[in-house]
């Protein structure tokens, strides 16, 4: 997502979508009760911190590895963004908690016809919660339905796709174990200061409606709150104040003063629920993290600053201004993995979120608070060969701008821009590691280093410093697309009304 400046320190703000088409995201628990007193009684609910595994890239690892990594990791409870098979299917008999989600394309149909949600909960849910299945905790209903630059696109379906939903889950005997959510951006609400927060003036009814139907089904409210990107998208932004070390920046909001953007996002919310009389509602953070590449103040030591700080804040059970002494009910990192096959328009850092690389081995030490003290990288990838494509020595390369240039229109190579980890390898180390990112999309096609002649495949690693030339994984997977699968879910939905019932698993 593009940020454009915030109108104040206290409260970042996501103003475009940040292009998710294909995801799934994994959440990993880390045990802490805590207390959370709504206006009737007490409400025991269990702290959580999260990541997110997504699942938009070129090299993929099986979801069985995935998930071996998640449990290796000691990892309890996962979020997908999307039914994905795969992933549900790897995650069967794992004791591993899931929250489904739902596209924000599949809202039109969700919430015009019962028939279509009854499908969705029996193609998606039911049919994986048998003895031995899927424990689905959470329906995510959306991603983000009502950010600013959908225009309201969204707006009118969220409603009556919950309510469909939920009368789906009545009649499937779910409705008192799953809970339905909607994931928000953080430009849902509004305020210069944290206590002065507002829903956006064209969202009061909306939200109204949500926050009542959440609380009366004992629901959360979810947002997504990035730091990275205030940073990112504005110069006025302070550093200091985006992460937990402490600032010569601190916001006061009267009695109050807010050292980390984190706190003062989250108290925004918090004050914009209880202008709706719902102060008390749980809150759940549903992505929030730091990238390690593709920008200035993406890197190693800042992801790992800021995912530590994070953690020890959350499990410190000291809460917010407005909230002390109960943290947020969930926090999920983003993300599990990088995923080099996402959308560069927020940035180039947005390949880069992952806390393991694509082949699920840990980027830098980080204790998650479930009992390792480091992460555990995943076991038994198998790799192609150690074979790398560069460019040829005994060739002029005067003419290889085309060929570098195709080569990147295909594969990752956002580490080469400005502020990326191989920005500083030299021209002709540009050009290998283009050649040698398209070489390994191509799983080691001899073909595919040639380049006219100006590539060459060589055995000795190219790897400068923190730049690594990547070997591609033999497991990749392909998944098919966020899109494809609900084309397929709408032919199946079409041929359950004429009475022909398909079970897509």
């Amino acid at each position: 997502m593009i940020l454009p400046p915030t109108k104040s320190w206290a409260s970042d703000k996501m103003l475009e979508p940040r292009f998710r088409t294909v995801k799934v995201s994994a959440l990993i628990s880390l045990m802490v009760v805590v207390v959370v007193w709504s206006s009737s009684a007490p409400m025991v609910v269990e702290s959580a911190v999260g990541v997110n595994w997504g699942t938009v890239s070129f090299h993929r690892l099986k979801p069985s590895t995935v998930v071996d990594l998640l449990q290796q990791n000691k990892i309890q409870k996962v979020k997908l963004f999307d039914a994905e098979p795969g992933a549900l299917k790897a995650l069967m008999g794992s004791g591993i908690q899931v929250m489904v989600g739902i596209p924000n394309e599949m809202l039109a149909l969700l919430s015009s016809s019962t028939a279509a949600s009854d499908l969705y909960v029996r193609q998606n849910v039911s049919a994986y919660m048998r003895k031995g299945g899927v424990d689905i905790r959470y329906i995510a209903v959306g991603n983000e339905p009502f950010l600013t630059s959908y225009s309201g696109q969204f707006q009118s379906l969220v409603m009556p796709a919950l309510q469909n939903l939920q009368q789906s889950l009545a009649r499937a005997n779910l409705a008192g174990y799953i809970k339905l959510v909607v994931p928000c951006n953080a430009d849902a609400y509004e305020a210069s200061l944290p206590s002065q927060g507002v829903f956006r003036p064209e969202l009061t009814q909306i939200m109204t409606q949500l926050v009542s139907f959440l609380n009366s089904n004992g629901s959360p409210f979810v947002v997504n709150i990035y730091p990275f990107l205030s940073l990112y998208g504005s110069s006025d932004f302070p550093q200091d104040y985006a992460f937990f070390e402490g600032t010569s920046h601190a916001v006061t909001d009267g009695a109050n003063v807010y050292s980390n953007a984190f706190d003062g996002n989250f108290d925004t919310l918090v004050a914009a629920l209880s202008k709706l009389g719902y102060g008390q509602m749980p809150i759940v953070i549903g992505e929030i993290g730091w990238p390690t590449d593709g920008a200035i103040n993406a890197n190693l030591t800042a992801a790992k600053v800021f995912n530590q700080g994070l953690i020890n804040h959350v499990l410190s059970n000291k809460g917010t201004p407005l909230r002390p002494g109960v943290p947020p009910m969930d926090i999920y990192l983003f993300s599990l993995l990088d995923e080099g096959a996402k959308s560069t328009l927020p940035g180039n850092f947005e390949r880069h979120w992952g806390i393991f690389s694509f082949d699920g081995q840990a980027k830098y030490p980080l204790n998650l608070g479930l009992g390792n003290r480091l992460l555990k990288n995943a076991r038994n990838v198998e790799y192609l060969p150690s074979r790398w494509c560069v460019a040829n020595p005994y060739k002029d390369l005067s003419n290889v701008a085309n060929p570098m240039k195709l080569a990147c229109s295909y594969a990752d190579c956002t580490t080469l821009n400005y502020g990326g980890s191989c920005n500083g390898i030299g021209a002709k180390g540009n050009v290998s590691y283009a050649f040698n990112s398209y070489y390994q999309l191509q799983m080691q096609n001899a073909q595919s280093c040639d380049f006219d002649g100006l590539g060459i495949i060589t055995s000795l690693d190219p790897s400068v410093g923190d730049c690594r030339f990547l070997v591609a994984v033999t497991d990749t997977t392909t998944s098919t697309s966020s899109s494809q699968r609900y084309t397929s879910w709408i032919i199946v939905w079409f041929l359950n009304l004429l009475g022909v019932w398909v079970f897509i698993i």
